[in-house]
């Protein structure tokens, strides 16, 4: 479907399951955006601000006058819950009112901002239509989580979490491969696989941390002694971290453009299948179908 322009402020990014979505940029930019893997939103014209709320609803409005079917709206930038539960209300009802056939509105979101919500705002906006939140928990263990400056705990990921499951609202988490290096790889496998089994995901994801513009922002945190997996090790953690998840219905997914070695399957129907194809892609790495490393990245 093609939908008709809109006033991005560039680079605008999405998961890969809305694909299909509208794209409405509520926000521009993260307002964290302090965690050293990523740099989605480093350039000078993303820093962050919410886009005002007379503009977005007038760009709801027009849109509705130019586009029809629309099934689902994704809410941009990196951070559109850090928006006030009145705000994020005032935009579902706008878009109840003006594309009612839209049955999926969902957005990334860092707990803290889930956190900074009561339970009985979370649940008014899961009835206002909110339904899918990607949340970058990016690892389980406490000392990773801290070296890259995500600005989260276990327990703060954790909480937030149960609190969506809670609202009813549906979770996609994304846990990153390598993300802790050689020093940390096997603590943070376990203790990501002990986070999605105490939160039970819908959705669990993994990408492999990847580094377009260079370590240096990311090294700092590890004090210049971050030591990047080899492929081989980044197959041995995702071994470690399938062991120890222990889930009883979540759709898992490890094909995003940065894995090499592509898994999907039902967690935990498909573990041992999972469990098998990463063990063949580490003993046979030539035989295991991996994507070519032209095909890798965003």
């Amino acid at each position: 479907m093609q939908y008709p322009p809109l006033n991005y402020i560039e680079p605008v990014y999405r998961p890969p399951s809305e694909a299909r979505s509208l794209i409405l940029q509520v926000t521009n930019g993260c307002s964290w955006n302090r965690c050293t893997f990523c740099e989605m939103y480093t350039d000078p014209q993303k820093k962050f601000r919410p886009k005002p709320e007379d503009e977005l609803l007038e760009e709801i409005k027009n849109l509705s006058e130019r586009a029809s079917g629309i099934k689902r709206i994704f809410l941009a930038d990196g951070d559109a819950m850090v928006l006030s539960a009145r705000r994020l209300l005032t935009i579902l009802q706008a878009i109840q009112q003006y594309f009612p056939e839209v049955s999926r509105v969902s957005a990334y979101c860092l707990p803290r901002n889930l956190n900074n919500k009561s339970d009985q705002e979370l649940l008014s906006l899961k009835q206002a239509g909110l339904t899918l939140l990607y949340v970058g928990a990016e690892s389980g263990d406490d000392n990773v989580l801290e070296l890259v400056s995500k600005g989260e705990t276990f327990d703060s990921t954790m909480t937030s979490l149960n609190r969506l499951k809670q609202a009813g609202i549906k979770r996609s988490v994304m846990i990153l491969n390598g993300l802790g290096g050689q020093q940390y790889s096997r603590q943070h496998a376990i203790n990501s696989a002990r986070l999605a089994n105490a939160t039970q995901p819908e959705y669990l994801a993994t990408l492999v941390v990847t580094f377009y513009k260079g370590q240096q922002r990311f090294q700092e945190g590890f004090a210049g002694e971050f030591k990047p997996l080899e492929q081989s090790d980044l197959f041995q953690e995702m071994e470690w971290l399938l062991e120890e998840l222990d889930l009883e219905k979540t759709i898992f997914r490890s094909d995003h453009a940065s894995n090499s070695l592509v898994l999907k399957g039902v967690l935990g129907r498909d573990k041992q299948q999972l469990l098998n194809q990463v063990r063949a892609a580490i003993t046979d790495p030539q035989g295991a179908h991996l994507r070519p490393e032209w095909q890798r990245g965003f």
